[in-house]
């Protein structure tokens, strides 16, 4: 698969809750940065991340609006979506996304607005 491609499988993977798919497109020591909440490292770790959200969504949609490759480098623009048993949750996303010489995403970064996040959440 070209890069653009193992990216697009991560996101149907992430898209289809398949978590063991998403992160066998990961490389053993990526790097996912959330860019506002922090980083982890590796397959477990990001397993570890996603998998609360992922699993508590009816459903997940990563809408990509823009996407761009050059050599090992992909880059998107993205609305992330999330329907969480309260409703909705909508992300504008931008993602950065390296991948090594084997073909595996070795670093993952997404750019979000904490706040807009945050604000979707229902009233404690």
């Amino acid at each position: 698969m070209t890069p653009e491609e193992t990216v697009d499988a991560f996101i149907a993977a992430l898209e289809h809750k398949d978590l063991d798919a998403a992160v066998a497109l990961v490389s053993d020591d990526c790097e996912y940065d959330n860019v506002p909440m922090g980083k982890v490292h590796g397959p477990a770790e990001i397993r570890a991340v996603l998998e609360p959200m992922i699993t508590a969504c009816a459903t997940v949609e990563w809408i990509v609006h823009r996407q761009a490759a050059v050599g090992s480098l992909v880059i998107n623009e993205r609305l992330d979506r999330f329907e969480m048993p309260f409703g909705w949750i909508e992300m504008p996303v931008a993602g950065v996304f390296e991948l090594d010489d084997d073909g595996k995403i070795s670093l993952w970064r997404d750019y979000f607005d904490l706040a807009t996040y945050r604000n979707q959440l229902p009233a404690n």
